[in-house]
């Protein structure tokens, strides 16, 4: 009896609110009229409120696609969400690359015709200019379906159309020109302060919710710890433009073998990380160990997750170049999973001394920030010489990197999201 007295009720307050989504839709147009009807279900309690995440790189593995996938995860049991893409995944390769569940989700693949004629698995947005005309507008309409739509890989091109918009930047790559939407959303949510600066410079705004990336590559908490072995790790994509700096890597290494050698003859340098079939900087970084006959430096390619869990839980030192010499703030790490993947298996961490890195290393506590190759092969040759501080920054760095996992990560994701859908429920939110 008192399912259907409400549902009378909210059948009549549905009907007085004609004349209002009239002149709603008089005034503003019918996306705003039909916002408000969206909003009054949800206020009236009629159905669950529906969530969207877009992302056009959600079909390749990524840090910046396990941000988006990782914040579906958290907001699955409050929302009704569901998975934009461009290109076919399923819920099986979700779980598979990131270990997560989305099985309650909708998958809806978007085909976006311009990009067909590209011989790429990027959508790149750079691509899109007003001679092009925007293909990405398909994905504006689509937002308008939605109570919440979030745009987790900073494509600045989607004009949002939902109630609550989010865009999540992991970097501001392109300066807002053709087709510059990054502004009129509700919120733009940014994974670290170095981004929020960039953000500010480029953009011209202040970004609005800090929200660091999730990092869930601690082992578990009854798993006996392996002893640790004399292995410097690195992890890192090869990128054919050389970004991660490997190849400064194996020659640092190269010095150090001929400087320190029976130092060095106790160690090996290991390099792991994807990698495209044919890449002639892999090729470069290949030649160097053959030339040098540095046989205690090992390329680790395209590994399988398990054997790259092996290889943190034994290594000691963590390498990460990503910045040096570069001039381009966008090819300087942004923030840095693979350094916190490190710490939290006990690594100490030496990295470069920029972007994001900044904010997970702390000088001379939870590791070393470097600006050189010469300052690298300082600060790894005395902690190879100083067990006693490799230990003890080893215990700070795994103290720092429980500020970065997967926990705090939803638990901040179900917060914010919490409160902006206690305020668009609300009756006095300025529509009702």
């Amino acid at each position: 009896m008192e399912k259907t007295y409400y549902n009378r009720a909210s059948a009549y307050r549905l009907a007085a609110l004609r004349p209002k989504i009239d002149n709603i839709s008089a005034e503003q147009g019918i996306q705003a009229a039909y916002n408000e009807i969206l909003r009054t279900e949800v206020v009236l309690g009629l159905r669950k409120p529906t969530l969207a995440i877009y992302d056009h790189t959600g079909h390749i593995i990524g840090g910046g696609q396990k941000y988006g996938f990782t914040a579906a995860h958290a907001l699955q049991d409050i929302f009704d969400v569901t998975l934009i893409l461009n290109r076919k995944i399923t819920h099986q390769d979700i779980l598979e690359w990131y270990h997560l569940d989305l099985s309650t989700c909708k998958i809806k693949i978007i085909d976006i015709p311009f990009f067909r004629q590209f011989d790429s698995i990027h959508l790149d947005p750079g691509r899109v200019t007003r001679r092009t005309g925007n293909p990405f507008h398909i994905i504006s309409k689509e937002s308008g379906n939605y109570d919440f739509f979030i745009n987790n890989s900073m494509n600045e091109k989607v004009y949002p159309l939902a109630n609550v918009s989010s865009i999540i930047v992991h970097f501001p790559e392109r300066r807002p020109k053709d087709f510059f939407y990054a502004d009129h959303y509700t919120h733009v949510i940014y994974n670290s302060n170095y981004t929020a600066h960039w953000i500010e410079k480029k953009w011209k705004f202040s970004p609005h919710k800090h929200i660091y990336p999730p990092v869930d590559m601690a082992p578990d908490a009854d798993e006996e710890k392996p002893a640790k072995e004399n292995l410097i790790l690195s992890v890192a994509r090869f990128e054919e433009g050389g970004s991660k700096k490997q190849l400064e890597m194996v020659r640092t290494f190269i010095k150090l073998n001929r400087r320190f050698p029976r130092i060095l003859n106790q160690w090996q340098l290991v390099l792991a990380g994807g990698s495209a079939d044919e890449n002639d900087y892999l090729k470069k970084i290949k030649e160097a160990i053959e030339k040098n006959d540095a046989k205690n430096i090992q390329l680790k390619i395209n590994i399988p997750g398990d054997e790259l869990k092996s290889l943190y839980k034994k290594s000691s030192l963590f390498w990460h170049l990503c910045g040096l010499d570069q001039t381009d703030p966008a090819l300087v790490e942004h923030f840095g999973m693979t350094i916190v993947e490190a710490m939290q298996n006990r690594l100490v961490p030496i990295v470069f001394d920029g972007g994001g890195q900044r904010e997970i290393v702390e000088h001379g506590t939870s590791g070393f920030r470097v600006s050189s190759s010469a300052q690298l092969l300082t600060f790894t040759l005395k902690l190879i010489r100083e067990a006693k501080l490799r230990e003890e920054l080893s215990m700070h760095a795994f103290e720092k990197s429980k500020k970065f996992t997967r926990e705090v990560f939803e638990k901040e994701v179900k917060d914010f999201f919490t409160a902006e859908l206690e305020k668009y429920r609300s009756t006095d939110n300025g529509n009702s």
